[in-house]
């Protein structure tokens, strides 16, 4: 019987989706896996175990002594060396093959919002790029932390955020890197960004001091200082960037 072998196409699609749903979920029954199965024309069996050969790959994962299937091909190999240290390209190239092969536009396929944005032009053109980079991002972290604030346990997929360790403009070659990535609640996320909060690199909360300062209302406490020295809920993969985690504590944090 006749190999069916994985294109690099195949493959870049398969790549995108290892980065969009939780580690514990590749599995035949997982719904994103059946869909991609169907666009590839392709068994779920198969898109899952594709995706546990790029698990074999990924150091964040080799590093708690987790491997995937030992089963892969060497275009794996060279998918994931391609596009691991250029997640922008990842991101924008496989959204535009999965719009290809679904017949729909890129803005539709990666569901962006797109009323404030020109009708056409090269700077439409730019802002969509950024906007579907910005919600591969999302997406990428929300699944590593299993679609869970780490912070609180919320789970409300609407109320969270994919907050930037170090800033989106701070930063241009960690942007899309989804171990500069904290899944956080709305609340908890502009605290993070403004340095009310930050997470210290042995992964516990840290309340800045101006926050009782700032207010003594029960609300405070209740939302911020009980955190204090608590430690967040861990991801699966992708652990936040012991660098990364120096950088806020020591320059964005309010001492």
């Amino acid at each position: 019987m006749a190999v069916n072998k994985w294109t690099r196409e195949e493959l870049i699609l398969a790549f995108n989706l290892y980065f969009k749903i939780p580690f514990g979920k590749f599995d035949k029954k997982t719904p994103e896996i059946i869909s991609l199965s169907r666009i590839l024309d392709r068994t779920p069996s198969s898109i899952a175990r594709k995706l546990s050969n790029f698990a074999r790959l990924d150091p964040s994962l080799k590093e708690r002594g987790i491997v995937g299937s030992s089963h892969g091909s060497k275009l794996d190999i060279v998918v994931w060396d391609e596009f691991i240290g250029d997640l922008e390209k990842l991101s924008f190239e496989s959204e535009v093959l999965l719009a290809g092969k679904t017949g729909k536009q890129v803005e539709e396929v990666s569901g962006i919002y797109t009323l404030d944005l020109p009708r056409e032009g090269k700077e439409r053109e730019a802002l969509v790029k950024v906007r579907v980079n910005q919600n591969f991002f999302r997406k990428s972290v929300l699944a590593a932390y299993n679609l869970k604030c780490c912070i609180t346990g919320l789970s409300i997929p609407s109320l969270l955020t994919a907050s930037h360790i170090i800033p989106w403009a701070k930063d241009e070659t960690n942007r899309m890197n989804p171990r500069n990535g904290l899944c956080l609640n709305a609340l908890h996320d502009r605290a993070f960004d403004v340095g009310l909060i930050t997470i210290t690199p042995d992964l516990l909360v840290k309340v800045s001091p101006r926050v009782e300062k700032l207010s003594k209302e029960k609300s405070a406490s209740d939302l911020l200082m009980k955190y204090d020295g608590v430690p967040i809920r861990k991801p699966k993969r992708f652990f936040p960037d012991l660098k990364f985690l120096e950088y806020h504590n020591d320059i964005i944090f309010q001492k």
